[in-house]
């Protein structure tokens, strides 16, 4: 959309020329931010004129620059006065700063005089609402990099650090915390700047920038250089040192001070795990065009979209794809997004279902799994009469890197009571809960794909549903565990002699059995520790003391945990609440219930909580609740998969701090809790006829035998996007 040439620096010669030996020299003790010391001095010109919002940091900011340049050999002159911008003026200041400047500040010829000052080899530096500037002056939106969009509430939230050689972010951590005014932009000037920091849009509430969300930048402008940042709008901004630092390298830079590389179109920022693409940039089609929206990334999308239409895309191939994320909006009729693999007519994929946004400039996600394909990429539209939806950027998202090794920090909650007649149980268990009568009858509103099995069935049942816990992206399952010499107890050396075949590991779910106490729970964990604690399945967690874990089912049953105190320095034990006045005494806090994920209550006083006591934090996420077979005529409320719409629900919620509170762990519930219609395990796709069972027929798109395994794989891509935001968060 905008320019992407580089362009020879001159303003900076003669300063640089003079200063190279000492620049050197001063370079092996910081590089990039002290050779800075060795130019000569020079002016700055700080411009702070609003016509519109004004800032109380304002003179924060003047009297930040004014002490930086004292450091650091400028002077700074502040005015609100726009006559300071004629050419002749100029000439003498190597950067200007437009700091939170809003509206129309300039007149045409003030204008002119600052695009041929830095197109000429001058500096701009803009922060915050010099984004939210000059909106009727379209060269002005090149100099910035991108106009102000909105904003939600100032909040704080984590960014991504994505340059760690250019002077203004040298200093900082891959990630930095910290609370400000985070906008939106009307476009992603990603491919036309260089991006020296992302937000993380997972990490507060309001971002809309579909994930790659550009906060800090710079380019060369023809002869010139622009650097801007969004951070800035408190006063506290211009007393953090880190934020000053940012400040002062981007001064530095735009003066020419300091070289630093802002070619533009850096690919740079957070990867999604797959193949991004912008979805008007097809090679093939028919009945779709580009449409221009201001607020779509590469401010445009794949519009004009009617029933029938498609778009094909050589350059990717789905061979390897999991996964099928868009951004989309539609003030349309909505419709389907099905995606094919070799032709516009090949094998489908996946599909994913679009409703109305109630505006084209209102864009929201979907998503679906995928099946295996091969070949080039083609997206097929399909829907009613009339304009449907656009779409902006999508992503492909591919196996994740860590395959082979599943997530520590997603657990499955496991249930080991299953039985058959020809099995290790010698009789039906648990399938003929609700009074029916197995194999094809059973207690369940979906059907196994195994079958009513038997849970001692170790080379069958158990190796198997080991290799779909593998496949889930999942690394621990919590073995439901009904006291010692119990049919569960009997059953676990084996289930995790399983486990360490696949490399899965075990923690444990101590339910309410008979006669159970804070004190025979403190024996359990004694003897579970000592039976198995030498298993290579034996889960501990090294972030958290190498501690075990156990989680208790219904421990608010008991009023007195104080017995925990003996294990807590070698188990961490985990309380079902989120009341947190009942956790004394605990290491943790869960949650289970299958259904309030969908609404999260309490979920971020609870994280919140947990984060400052040093406590685990592992919410409970499920892709749906329903027991109606197993408990005939109850009321117990039901929570629908909505064709997977139900557990994203629930995963969002979990790692939105805003609401999931930044969870340590993620529980699911559940592997095979069938009863409760809970299970990621596969469903059959064809159950026995005549009993009114469900399947997971077009979970995330999918349909038939490929939809048995929709959830195994969307575990799998949300076990790899929780991964990332841990990494970013460490």
């Amino acid at each position: 959309m905008r320019r992407t040439r580089t362009r020879p620096r001159t303003r900076i010669r003669r300063r640089l020329a003079c200063a190279v030996a000492l620049a050197l020299g001063a370079a092996f003790l910081s590089p990039g931010v002290q050779s800075a010391a060795a130019a000569d001095p020079y002016q700055v010109l700080v411009f702070s004129k609003t016509a519109g919002f004004r800032h109380d940091s304002i003179p924060a900011g003047i009297t930040a620059l004014e002490q930086l340049g004292a450091a650091n050999d400028f002077t700074v002159t502040a005015t609100e006065d726009a006559t300071a911008f004629t050419p002749a003026n100029l000439a003498d200041y190597e950067a200007v700063v437009f700091l939170s400047t809003t509206g129309d500040v300039l007149n045409d010829t003030q204008q002119s005089a600052l695009k041929g000052y830095v197109d000429g080899g001058g500096g701009f530096v803009g922060v915050h609402a010099a984004a939210d500037t000059e909106y009727d002056w379209p060269e002005y939106e090149d100099l910035v990099g991108a106009w102000f969009q909105s904003h939600p509430a100032i909040q704080e939230a984590r960014l991504t650090t994505e340059d760690h050689v250019h002077p203004a972010t040298a200093h900082l951590d891959d990630t930095w915390t910290r609370t400000d005014e985070w906008y939106n932009y009307r476009s992603n000037p990603r491919d036309s700047v260089h991006v020296l920091q992302s937000l993380d849009e997972s990490s507060y509430s309001g971002g809309e920038m579909g994930g790659d969300h550009p906060i800090t930048w710079c380019h060369e402008q023809q002869e010139g250089r622009s650097f801007y940042t969004g951070l800035g709008h408190t006063i506290e901004s211009f007393a953090d040192p880190d934020f000053r630092q940012l400040l002062l390298g981007g001064v530095q830079y735009a003066a020419g001070a300091v070289e630093a590389d802002c070619s533009a179109g850096d690919p740079g920022g957070p990867d999604p795990g797959g193949d991004s693409a912008e979805a008007e940039a097809y090679t093939s089609s028919s009945g779709v065009q580009s449409a221009a929206h201001g607020s779509a990334s590469g401010g445009a999308t794949l519009g004009y979209i009617d029933d029938g239409d498609w778009a094909g895309y050589s350059s990717l191939d789905t061979a390897g794809a999991t996964a099928f994320t868009a951004t989309v909006s539609s003030a349309g009729a909505g419709g389907t997004i099905e995606v094919r693999s070799g032709s516009a007519t090949g094998p489908l994929l996946g599909s994913a279902d679009v409703v109305p946004t109630g505006g084209w400039e209102t864009f929201t996600e979907v998503t679906t799994t995928l099946s295996a394909g091969t070949g080039p990429l083609f997206l097929g539209f399909t829907g009613g009469a009339g304009a449907l939806f656009d779409v902006d950027r999508f992503t492909l998202t591919r196996a994740p890197a860590t395959e082979d090794e599943g997530s520590s920090n997603v657990h499955l909650f496991y249930y080991p009571w299953y039985g058959t007649p020809e099995g290790p149980a010698g009789d039906w268990r648990h399938w003929q809960q609700g009074g029916h009568t197995p194999p094809d009858a059973i207690g369940a509103d979906l059907y196994p794909k195994l079958g009513p099995y038997d849970s001692g069935d170790i080379a069958g049942a158990v190796d198997q549903h080991m290799e779909w816990v593998k496949r889930s992206g999942a690394g621990v399952i919590v073995y439901s565990w009904w006291g010692q010499g119990g049919y569960e107890d009997g059953l676990a050396g084996d289930v995790m002699d399983a486990a360490a075949r696949h490399g899965i590991e075990v923690a444990w779910h101590i339910e309410p059995y008979g006669g159970r106490t804070a004190a025979s729970v403190v024996d359990d964990i004694a003897y579970l520790e000592g039976k198995f604690g030498d298993h290579p399945a034996f889960y501990r967690d090294a972030a958290n003391g190498d501690r075990n874990a156990y989680y208790i089912f219904e421990s608010l049953k008991i009023q007195d945990w104080s017995a925990l105190d003996a294990v807590k320095d070698t188990a961490i034990v985990l309380a079902q609440t989120t009341d947190t006045s009942k956790v004394d005494h605990f290491g943790g806090i869960y949650t289970y219930d299958g259904i309030a994920g969908a609404t999260a209550p309490g979920w971020k006083n609870a994280g919140d909580y947990a984060k400052a006591n040093g406590l685990v934090w592992a919410p409970s996420v499920a892709p749906g609740f329903i027991d109606d077979r197993a408990v005939p005529g109850n009321t117990t409320p039901t929570l629908g998969r909505e064709g997977g719409a139900s557990y994203d629900l629930e995963w969002n919620n979990a790692l939105d701090p805003a609401i999931g509170g930044d969870p340590t762990w993620v529980s699911v519930t559940s592997f095979n809790e069938w009863h409760e219609g809970s299970s990621i395990e596969p469903a059959s796709s064809t159950p026995p006829p005549g009993h009114g069972y469900e399947t997971f027929e077009g979970a995330y798109g999918t349909t038939g035998e490929a939809a048995e395994t929709a959830y195994l794989d969307r575990t799998a891509y949300w076990a790899d996007r929780f991964e990332q935001l841990l990494r970013q968060r460490r």
